[in-house]
């Protein structure tokens, strides 16, 4: 069963929430919907929910939907995501390791919350 877009994006917000105690921070009055998750400890995002056009991200129609971006571990693990479904090469943040997840029902719930959890990992503080 397809979720909403909406469903999507709060049951992100919710999961990370709950997981990592999180709250969402909007931090640009142009982008109200932007909704970035940082690490309490050192302040680094590790998430960014964004609502952008579709067409942004490759071959789509100019319909606005919501995103996920997330860091991965390496280039390799980019790379194999990025083959899937509804995750490609990082929208915004280009550099490094990020990518983008559609948050429209393409990209399963699990695999999603599997990707916040690595973006999670891979920003933490260095020990």
């Amino acid at each position: 069963m397809k979720q909403t877009k909406k469903t999507l994006r709060f049951e992100v917000s919710e999961y990370i929430k709950t997981k990592y105690n999180a709250e969402p921070e909007f931090l640009w009055l142009r982008f109200p919907n932007y909704a970035v998750y940082r690490h309490k400890e050192n302040r680094k995002w590790f998430g960014i929910v964004m609502d952008v056009k579709k067409n942004k991200l490759g071959n789509f129609d100019d319909t606005v939907t919501d995103i996920l971006n997330v860091k991965l571990g390496s280039d390799m693990e980019a790379a194999f995501f990025t083959q899937q479904d509804g995750i490609f090469k990082g929208y915004h943040i280009s550099r490094g390791n990020w990518v983008s997840v559609l948050l429209d029902g393409t990209v399963s719930l699990e695999t999603v919350y599997s990707l916040i959890d690595i973006s999670f990992r891979v920003t933490l503080n260095k020990k």
